[in-house]
C-alpha cells in the first residue's frame, strides 16, 4: 500500500494466544467464542502482526510482537508459535534486513508489542535494531517503571531496559507529528499514553489500531478487553476515533486479528460495523 510518499507493509511476527474471556471483557461467551473459538484451555488465536513504513529517507517499524525471548514455561503458557512467521523472516521476503531499520515506534511496552525491540546477543541482551532510535510516550515508560497490580504481568523489562542502556530511547510528549504525514494519536483506556501512529496524505488515511481495536470482533463499542486498565476511557476513545474512521474513510490496521490484517467501518443505527476486509500486504 501507498501513502504519500510511503509504502506501507504488514509483517507477521509469529501468532500466540490470550485468554478468550480476558480478550472480551464483560461480553458473554456465547457472542465471542461465535467468531474467536478457544482452545481447550480458554485461549483465542491471536496474531502479532505489525507495520513497516519506507519512505523520506526513513524505514519504520511500528511494534515488534513477542520477540524470542520466552522460557518454555511462557512459551507453553501464551501458546507462542513462529513456525509459520517471524519478524526477521518477514523483513527478509521484503528485502529488509535488522540494520536497514531507521526507527521503532512502540504503541506502549507489553510483551506482545515490544518483545521484539530487544534480542540475546552471546548472553547479552541488545536493541534487535542496532542504528534504530526507539520511541515512546514518556508517561508510559514511567508507568513501565512502576507497574500496578493490574498490568505488572504485561511489561517484561528484559524487552525495554536495554534500550535505555544503550541510549537508543527517545521519549515523547503527547499527540504529535513524529515525521512527515505520521501523526501519533495518545489513548490512555488500555494503558497510560498508548500512541497510535494515524498515517495520513489528505486524502488517504490508515491508523495503527493497537489495543484500542485489537481484532476485527472488538469493532462494537462495548467489546473491550478486561486487561484495559480504564474501560470506560477506551470506550470514549473508541466511539471518537471509530466515528472519525466511519466519516473520513480511514483504514484501520489490526495488530492481532488472526485473519484479517485492515478493515474500513461504517456507523449504523445499531453502532460501527466492518465495511471492508483488507488485505494489507
Amino acid at each position: 500500500m501507498q501513502i504519500g510518499a510511503y509504502e506501507i507493509h504488514a509483517l507477521e511476527t509469529g501468532r500466540f494466544a490470550l485468554d478468550g474471556g480476558a480478550m472480551f471483557g464483560i461480553v458473554p461467551y456465547v457472542f465471542w467464542s461465535k467468531t474467536n473459538p478457544p482452545d481447550d484451555r480458554g485461549r483465542i488465536a491471536l496474531a502479532a502482526r505489525c507495520l513497516l513504513i519506507r519512505g523520506n529517507g526513513k524505514t519504520i517499524l511500528v511494534d515488534n510482537g513477542n520477540g524470542t525471548k520466552f522460557s518454555d514455561k511462557l512459551k507453553d503458557i501464551y501458546k507462542l508459535d513462529n513456525s509459520q512467521s517471524a519478524l526477521h523472516a518477514s523483513l527478509a521476503q521484503l528485502g529488509v534486513k535488522p540494520d536497514d531499520i531507521t526507527d521503532v515506534i512502540l504503541t506502549h511496552l507489553h510483551f506482545d508489542h515490544a518483545g521484539g525491540s530487544t534480542a540475546l546477543v552471546n548472553g547479552k541482551l541488545v536493541p534487535a535494531f542496532p542504528r534504530a532510535r526507539y520511541y515512546v510516550q514518556r508517561e508510559h515508560w514511567e508507568l513501565s517503571q512502576r507497574p500496578t497490580e493490574k498490568d505488572r504481568g504485561s511489561f517484561m523489562k528484559d524487552d525495554f531496559m536495554p534500550l535505555q542502556e544503550h541510549k537508543v530511547l527517545e521519549f515523547l510528549e503527547g499527540e504529535q507529528e513524529l515525521f512527515p504525514n505520521i501523526r501519533l494519536v495518545v489513548c490512555n483506556g488500555h494503558t497510560s499514553a498508548q500512541q497510535l501512529p494515524l498515517i495520513s496524505d489528505g486524502s488517504k488515511s490508515l491508523l495503527f489500531c493497537c489495543d484500542l481495536v485489537p481484532t476485527m470482533s472488538h469493532v462494537p463499542i462495548p467489546y473491550v478487553m478486561a486487561y484495559d486498565v480504564r474501560p470506560l476511557v477506551t470506550i470514549a476513545e473508541k466511539k471518537k476515533l471509530l466515528g472519525r474512521a466511519s466519516e473520513e474513510g480511514w483504514i484501520l490496521f489490526l495488530e492481532h486479528d488472526p485473519k484479517i490484517s485492515a478493515i474500513v467501518v461504517k456507523s449504523t443505527e445499531k453502532g460501527f460495523t466492518v465495511d471492508q476486509q483488507l488485505d494489507l500486504k
